[in-house]
């Protein structure tokens, strides 16, 4: 399972990809399942972009932290969760053990997320739902 930002979809908060040559080499000959938890949530894209307060992607399950949009600070959990199921669901139905996500977003992010703006040690809602489950996430800068 990959993020799809990463394989050239245009799917980020932006309306851009990420697209890394590094991770495309790393998966040639691999099969590869696309996802992004928040497309999939029906966030649309281009979409206001989004921080975690109060803590991490383990904290928003355990009800500590919320995920607010940057500028008006829209709560958006309910959606980001909903993409999170809806990611782990695939991993389930499609026998995936390992996640290769993009780093740095609050549903993917393996090692680093932003909390109100600043770049904090801890993991994404999605990263933290598919952890709690078993799976392996690993980030793209690790590749």
């Amino acid at each position: 399972m990959v993020s799809a930002c990463l394989l050239g979809e245009a799917c980020r908060y932006d309306g851009r990809s990420q697209r890394s040559e590094r991770v495309l080499a790393a998966l040639e000959g691999k099969a590869v399942i696309p996802i992004c938890p928040e497309a999939a949530a029906g966030m649309g894209i281009p979409r206001p972009p989004v921080d975690l307060a109060g803590g991490t992607g383990v904290d928003v399950w355990a009800g500590r932290a919320r995920a607010l949009t940057r500028e008006t600070r829209e709560d958006r959990t309910a959606a980001f969760q909903d993409g999170a199921q809806q990611t782990l669901e695939a991993a389930r139905r499609f026998d995936v053990t390992v996640a290769l996500l993009k780093e740095k977003s609050p549903s993917c992010g393996s090692q680093h997320v932003y909390e109100t703006g600043v770049l904090r040690p801890g993991e994404g809602i999605t990263t933290a739902l598919l952890r709690a489950d078993g799976r392996t996430v690993v980030s793209d800068e690790d590749l």
